[in-house]
């Protein structure tokens, strides 16, 4: 089918600033989708029906599908493709069905006024996603440009920074580039007392050099013990780090945490990657809070929590690419239906302390081989005016690949 749908990226410059071919489509369109502020740009010798995007928002899918085959344009902000109204329909409609008209995106115009390169900044997004995701990015001499939500995220971050330890981290509230409003406020995170910005900003954050107590950790893995909130039930840093390494996160795969304690596997799972995804399947009520508690104090936010024991808690979940079992080895059911819901070609990691745990690991190697590790891990501790090396608990380390 010929193109028929066309994404116009508008700027503040409204209708005066669309190339010839974005003003031939909008001349030709008999409808034309876009939020109220985006459609009062247009002229009114723009005949078009002129509908406003519904709420909510996926109403608007069957609308425009019932319009499939007519002259359609969708006014959309700046760039359509990053962050955008395009990258959503490419998810709904064929590619070859529409054509994309792209203006500067926020971050360009933001990245020229601060004079940065593009290149060296970390471009993210709160608008409609949870602020605390940006606790993964404060780390020392960062440079971020986010996607505002509202006019209060600038206030938002300015507190997230001072309570991470950046209270000298420079933010600077660009508003309405490249318009008639346009304007800039600039402050500093541990002093921030502006009131209440224009919806429409991006915020440019420099992160500058932070207290020697800052929360800024790595993206690799093996966190520190004290980065999570936890009872006990924790998988230490060491074992967690090679643990990791054995699940071997690649960017968009699905982990299932079963027993996930207070989350720091599917935590430093999703940390390592912003499209990595996480299950965390957890019975005890106050560890399903901790396990909220710290993916949003380390940036994880988008993490699912999974309400239920396993293997009953399991069933109609995603499929997954990689399955941990950090608890459960010796329960009823708990490996068989892991091993059956792991997508062919996709890892299952189990670690057990426990003599029968270990003896249940060895009796699943005999059927589906794979790989035993041991783990002894000893620490320098004092002893009288001396020190000895303490030992903790040995860790048996399972991994396997389920065949194609």
């Amino acid at each position: 089918m010929a193109q028929w749908l066309t994404i116009i990226g508008i700027g503040e410059d409204g209708y005066g600033g669309l190339g010839q071919n974005a003003r031939e489509a909008l001349g030709r369109a008999e409808t034309v989708f876009g939020g109220k502020r985006h459609l009062e740009l247009l002229p009114s010798d723009i005949m078009a029906e002129r509908i406003a995007w519904p709420m909510p928002f996926s109403d608007a899918y069957p609308m425009l599908r019932a319009l499939r085959g007519q002259p359609v344009v969708v006014l959309a902000s700046g760039d359509p493709m990053h962050f955008g109204m395009g990258a959503t329909l490419t998810r709904f409609i064929e590619h070859d069905e529409m054509q994309i008209l792209s203006a500067p995106s926020s971050f360009s115009l933001a990245a020229a006024a601060m004079g940065w390169p593009i290149q060296d900044l970390q471009l993210l997004s709160v608008h409609g996603r949870p602020v605390e995701s940006l606790f993964k990015a404060f780390v020392p001499g960062a440079r971020l440009l986010v996607l505002s939500n509202d006019g209060d995220t600038p206030t938002q971050v300015a507190r997230m920074l001072s309570q991470s330890g950046f209270q000298s981290a420079h933010l600077t509230v660009l508003e309405h580039m490249g318009g008639g409003a346009e304007r800039r406020i600039e402050g500093v995170s541990g002093t921030w007392n502006h009131p209440r910005c224009a919806d429409l900003n991006v915020l440019a954050v420099d992160c500058g050099v932070p207290t020697s107590s800052a929360r800024a950790y790595s993206v690799l893995a093996g966190l520190p013990d004290e980065a999570f909130e936890n009872d006990g039930q924790l998988t230490k840093r060491d074992i967690r780090a090679v643990t990791l390494a054995h699940l071997g996160p690649l960017p968009g795969e699905l982990l299932w945490d079963v027993g996930a304690g207070c989350g720091s596997i599917s935590i430093e799972w999703m940390r390592t990657h912003a499209a990595c995804r996480a299950l965390a399947i957890e019975a005890n009520e106050n560890r399903q809070g901790l396990i909220l508690r710290n993916s949003r104090a380390l940036g994880v936010p988008d993490l699912q929590i999974v309400c239920g024991e396993a293997p009953a808690a399991l069933t109609g979940l995603a499929v997954p690419d990689a399955i941990f079992i950090g608890g459960g080895v010796t329960d009823e059911g708990v490996m068989q239906t892991c091993w059956q819901s792991l997508k062919p070609g996709g890892r299952l990691v189990a670690n057990a302390v426990t003599i029968q745990s270990e003896v249940a690991l060895v009796g699943w190697r005999e059927v589906f081989g794979g790989d035993l590790t041991k783990l002894t891990v000893s620490h320098a501790q004092p002893l009288g005016s001396f020190d000895a090396w303490r030992a903790a608990l040995p860790v048996t380390i399972y991994s396997v690949r389920k065949p194609d």
